[in-house]
């Protein structure tokens, strides 16, 4: 089923009385091979289950459906509620207008498999995420467009520029790997960033994850005191916890791998 282009989507938004909402990181995409690419990554076919969350004009909705898959589709703009209506009209789609930080995914995916394959608005792509890979294990394969930043930070290793909290979660819950770049002018309307397109497939949760999150959480919220300071608030004796686990007190949170956290936490239990 062929991609949306840019001139399709201006006329449908033009038809619709509609204009991008830049607060609701409404960018919407317009490029075959791009579709093409994520639709390849997440790996869609008959019988699959898909998790969209802003899906816009739905030109990756189609692609998605068109495969065989079910999806289902979420988009907080109600104008464009009756777009994606029409444009995937005979499809396989569950169009919900909802705002999905409001949504229990827990609760509506139920059991089975689920993929989230979407080019997230750029307001809730980060929360979505981390919320989805602590809280709802049926979402097995993440390939989401997001920031370039927030891509890499996803992917990142310690002690590099782009790692943090968000890298420590993606970590312990799955293997996330940076699949491509996509540029702005790929975008109706052009975004100010460059986009990546990150791949994180779930994996068992450790033992201890919640807490060794909360204890990064703490760590990475003073991240520029050493840890014996800044878990002082989480852990009755830092130092000598942080001893204990074979890690230096003097360390600073970004000098701590997933594995470091998990085991500290461990060695607390």
């Amino acid at each position: 089923m062929s991609a949306q282009t840019r001139s399709e989507i201006e006329e449908l938004l033009s038809r619709h009385g509609l204009v991008p909402v830049r607060r609701l990181g409404q960018h919407f995409l317009a490029d075959a091979n791009i579709t093409r690419k994520i639709v390849a990554l997440a790996g869609a076919g008959p019988g699959d289950r898909i998790v969209e969350i802003g899906a816009g004009t739905g030109t990756l909705t189609r692609a998605l459906a068109g495969t065989g898959a079910r999806v289902v589709a979420y988009e907080v703009d109600r104008g464009l509620g009756a777009v994606l209506e029409e444009v995937t009209a005979g499809l396989d789609v569950d169009i919900r207008v909802e705002d999905v930080t409001r949504v229990d995914f827990s609760d509506v995916l139920g059991g089975g498999r689920w993929s989230l394959v979407a080019n997230l608005p750029y307001n809730v792509g980060t929360p979505v995420v981390l919320d989805l890979l602590q809280g709802v294990p049926a979402v097995g394969r993440f390939v989401v467009m997001v920031q370039r930043e927030v891509a890499e930070r996803f992917a990142a290793g310690p002690s590099s520029e782009a790692y943090g909290l968000p890298s420590v979660i993606a970590a312990i819950h799955s293997e996330a790997t940076v699949a491509f770049r996509v540029p702005p002018q790929v975008f109706v309307p052009p975004p100010r960033v460059e986009s990546a397109v990150v791949v994180m497939e779930r994996k068992p949760a450790p033992p201890r994850a919640a807490r060794a999150i909360e204890l990064a959480r703490a760590g990475f919220g003073q991240r520029r005191k050493m840890l014996r300071r800044s878990l002082a608030g989480v852990l009755d004796e830092p130092a000598t916890t942080l001893e204990r686990a074979g890690l230096d007190p003097m360390a600073r949170a970004e000098d701590l791998a997933p594995d470091d956290y998990l085991r500290l936490a461990g060695v607390e239990a």
